[in-house]
């Protein structure tokens, strides 16, 4: 089943961020992932959103994205990223669960 990683990034050092991107970008490709949203200036249209890009990266399924966060060459990216960006990621699996719609959560 198809799974995502979904970005919200804010770049810091311009020049950081290029050298991240061009070490982050080959790991991503290498292990099944492309790219489905990468651009600037998302649109918030409900609740809070404070990032200034938006990534969202599609991969066969999660055990190819945990292969692919826990690679040398990625661990390699987070590492020159620290001081290139600020992120929140989140790892989804893309397929709804039969019986879609959820019933509805109870409220935490």
């Amino acid at each position: 089943m198809p799974a995502y990683v979904i970005v919200g990034v804010d770049v810091l050092d311009q020049e950081a961020g290029l050298a991240y991107a061009a070490v982050a970008q080959p790991s991503i490709l290498s292990h099944g992932g492309r790219y489905l949203v990468a651009g600037p200036t998302p649109e918030p249209v409900e609740g809070a959103f404070d990032f200034s890009r938006l990534l969202v990266i599609e991969f066969p399924d999660m055990d190819r994205i945990r292969e692919w966060y826990d690679s040398p060459e990625y661990r390699r990216a987070r590492k020159m990223r620290e001081s290139a960006a600020r992120v929140r990621m989140v790892f989804a699996e893309g397929s709804p669960p039969e019986g879609f719609p959820l019933p509805a959560q109870p409220e935490r």
